[in-house]
């Protein structure tokens, strides 16, 4: 491994660049040729890892190296994994909640009794989350530690919680699972500690009982789970029995886990005024809802929790294909969780679903347009994926009997694009997948490549796609007077927006902000419920793209180069000049010292800054 790093950093030396894989591949297959052996000696993963653990744990050798800092980040950018997973500007983390029962009963929504409603334990994330016990510290810190032999930068982190509808969930276990989010970056400044912290967990759930072994736990839910599958139990009958939920029934680990995931709102404002300044800080806080569930006083308790992004199963607006699909929301209850969602700040994801029961392409082509153009929705961002026939469902009757059938691939394709051409330029479209295993899918669309078959289709078509995922300047770059400020306003039911972003050549997009202007109108006649008063409007995200850059430090591409600050007091000049005496900003916790630095002061959920 040794040789094979030596190799590598003498042909960076050379060429004073991070080495292109072709260049990579060349060197490792030359250092297997050379030993001799029945398996594969050498492999791109576990090089970085090997470097790391040498810089740290044997640093006397590391130093004999050589390696200056201008060559180890070269040597980084060389090594590193999936180089993706952080090209959006900040690290990205899932976690998933315990099981618990589910307030709806959706036809096509999966009944895995190991999950929360609606996830498979084969999906990557839930198969993290089974393995450390649904414990937010163990997924959070196990993640990050892969990130980091991955090669990628972790300072800035986006949280993303998901599991069914958050609300759900008792307030103690909400305020217990966010308090351990952050005591876990908190504590990544110090290996020792979360060695020491995670060890403690982990013995304690053994002690309680609960398996994390992936047989262990097919086994502990193979009968209950066949029940489930056959339709001689409720998915929610079922997950209260095995997860003692609301309960505290003897000899149930998880009954014996609820006594200790329990946590208070001032210790987890402990915890978030030390995530200010750590090393490794939230920038970004996602929680999944249904839209019946958000109310003013849900959302409040969401911003004391520091959440920024809500993720909204939204699925359809065709009241005809809700009501088939046992959906049990009425568009009238959509629109005011927008609208709400919008008015206290957050940035709204909304999953929307094509191939449903009663759909057809052309039915689900002018949905997804509503969805974008109508001034009630317009999200900011939308995870679009194909229904999937997982067996256990109710949907798997109407298969059987003709009654739903799913596209074929061609149908999809062609759909999709579609939705890609009519989205707006505001909106980006996250995901057109879910994680699920092919074993898992009936019948539909197995393949994992499906948003790049999408792109190819697009391609074909040679028309202007404004979507912003497929704008991202991601790996590239652009000087500062190469961008341009582009400023878009659209109306919606109860704010004006405007999205200012920064465009590079080829309509790239460098750095954006969303700017509300909250209806004069709609302020008064909510003043009670809504925790800002008239005359204020609200920042409700300011991203700028590129590759991470470590805090504090100067990064490549379009982070830390003044163009946040620039979108920010151009947002405070448009609303000072429609008429606004303040301006909020829905910040993280992470991101709070920031935006002090812009001028804005703490003020109860939001930090305010005078016009």
């Amino acid at each position: 491994m040794e040789k094979t790093l030596q190799n590598i950093l003498g042909e960076i030396r050379r060429t004073n660049a991070p080495l292109a894989p072709d260049a990579l591949d060349r060197i490792i297959r030359a250092r297997n040729r050379e030993v001799a052996g029945p398996v594969r000696y050498v492999a791109k993963k576990k090089l970085l890892p090997f470097y790391q653990e040498e810089k740290e744990h044997r640093p006397e050798r590391w130093r004999t190296w050589g390696v200056s800092p201008a060559e180890e980040a070269l040597l980084v950018r060389t090594l590193q994994v999936k180089p993706r997973r952080t090209a959006s500007g900040v690290a990205t983390v899932t976690v998933l909640t315990k099981p618990w029962p589910c307030s709806s009963a959706c036809l096509y929504c999966p009944n895995d009794v190991r999950m929360p409603k609606s996830y498979l334990h084969d999906e990557p994330a839930c198969q993290r989350a089974e393995r450390n016990w649904f414990d937010p510290y163990l997924q959070v810190t196990a993640r990050l530690h892969t990130l980091h032999q991955m090669g990628h930068v972790t300072d800035k982190v986006e949280l993303i919680v998901l599991g069914g509808t958050w609300s759900d969930y008792p307030e103690a276990y909400q305020i217990w699972y966010m308090h351990e989010l952050f005591r876990a970056l908190n504590d990544m400044g110090c290996e020792t500690a979360v060695e020491r912290e995670s060890e403690t967990r982990r013995k304690q759930y053994r002690d309680a009982g609960i398996a994390c072994e992936r047989d262990d736990l097919a086994n502990w839910a193979a009968e209950a789970q066949a029940r489930v599958t056959a339709g001689d139990a409720s998915y929610n009958e079922t997950v209260r029995n095995l997860y003692a939920c609301g309960t505290h029934a003897d000899g149930n680990g998880w009954a014996a886990a609820a006594q200790w995931q329990t946590a208070t709102f001032s210790q987890l404002e402990a915890l978030q005024r030390e995530n200010e300044s750590a090393e490794h800080r939230c920038v970004g806080l996602v929680v999944e809802t249904r839209p019946d569930a958000v109310t003013p006083n849900r959302l409040a308790t969401l911003r004391r929790l520091g959440c920024t992004k809500l993720q909204m199963g939204i699925q359809s607006l065709d009241e005809r294909i809700l009501a088939a699909n046992h959906r049990g929301i009425g568009v009238d209850r959509m629109q005011q969780a927008f609208e709400l969602a919008r008015i206290f700040g957050f940035k709204t994801h909304a999953h929307f679903m094509t191939n449903l029961l009663g759909a057809t392409p052309e039915s689900d082509a002018a949905d997804y347009r509503r969805m974008v153009e109508h001034p009630a929705f317009k999200p900011d961002e939308i995870k679009l994926y194909p229904c999937a026939l997982v067996d256990g469902t109710g949907l798997v009757a109407h298969w059987r009997d003709g009654s739903w059938r799913p596209y074929t691939e061609q149908e999809l394709v062609n759909l999709l694009a579609e939705d890609v051409l009519v989205t707006p330029p505001f909106t980006r479209i996250s995901r057109m997948i879910r994680d699920i295993s092919a074993h898992d899918i009936m019948t539909g669309n197995k393949k994992v490549n499906l948003r790049q078959l999408v792109d190819l289709e697009l391609a074909k078509r040679a028309q202007p796609v404004q979507e912003i995922r497929s704008r991202e300047i991601a790996f590239g770059a652009a000087a500062n007077d190469e961008l341009s400020l582009s400023e878009i306003a659209y109306e919606t039911t109860n704010t004006r927006e405007v999205f200012l972003q920064w465009v590079a050549p080829g309509n790239r997009i460098a750095g954006f902000l969303r700017l509300s202007m909250p209806n004069a109108d709609y302020v008064g006649a909510h003043a009670a419920d809504l925790p800002i008063d008239a005359g204020e409007a609200m920042i409700r995200e300011v991203h700028v793209y590129g590759r991470v850059a470590g805090l504090h430090q100067g990064g490549e591409n379009a982070q830390h180069r003044g163009l946040g600050r620039m979108l920010i007091e151009r947002a405070c000049d448009i609303a000072r000049e429609n008429g606004y005496t303040a301006i909020n900003v829905i910040s993280a916790i992470g991101t709070r010292g920031y935006y002090r630095k812009q001028g804005f002061a703490d003020n109860g959920l939001y930090q305010q800054r005078s016009l």
